[in-house]
């Protein structure tokens, strides 16, 4: 299984369905799947459990999701648990989409539906204090561009 980790609005998403695509692989969003199996939005999910009980959702899912293979995209905070990442351990290949502070803030500015990103300060900190658990990935892809191809082309190539 590949799994792409990254901070939020570094294309997670558009990328694994781009790669999925190519090597012909089922695709699998972990956000979309905690949606579909808690039945309400993760925005909900923090504004009424809080980040803990997501969290715990996130890990439980995270753990199914597993077993199905293909390209799978974490959310962005996912990675950041140690109990994720040991998870993922020798059962995936685990690569890092590496997106410069200034295009992720572009790329999120106004998404209401990123709850970690309605705070400008708080987001700088995420951004700075995801980055040690993000190094933990097997590779590293730096986002230089807004098209997904060049991501996949990168990825193609380290695997």
């Amino acid at each position: 299984m590949i799994v792409l980790v990254g901070f939020m609005g570094c294309g997670k998403t558009t990328v694994g369905r781009a790669l999925a695509q190519q090597l012909q692989l089922p695709f699998t969003d972990l956000d979309d799947r905690i949606e579909a199996a808690e039945g309400r939005t993760i925005s909900d999910i923090f504004a009424h459990d809080g980040e803990p009980a997501f969290r715990d959702i996130e890990h439980r899912e995270l753990g199914l999701a597993l077993a199905g293979g293909g390209v799978l995209a974490l959310g962005g905070g996912a990675y950041v648990q140690p109990r994720n990442r040991e998870l993922l351990r020798g059962r995936a290949t685990v690569v890092w989409l590496d997106i410069p502070f200034n295009r992720a803030l572009r790329r999120v500015s106004g998404a209401g539906h990123r709850p970690l990103a309605k705070d400008p300060v708080r987001f700088a900190e995420l951004y700075e204090a995801r980055r040690a658990a993000y190094a933990q990935a097997d590779h590293a892809i730096g986002i230089t561009s807004d098209d997904p191809s060049i991501a996949v082309n990168a990825i193609l190539e380290r695997l």
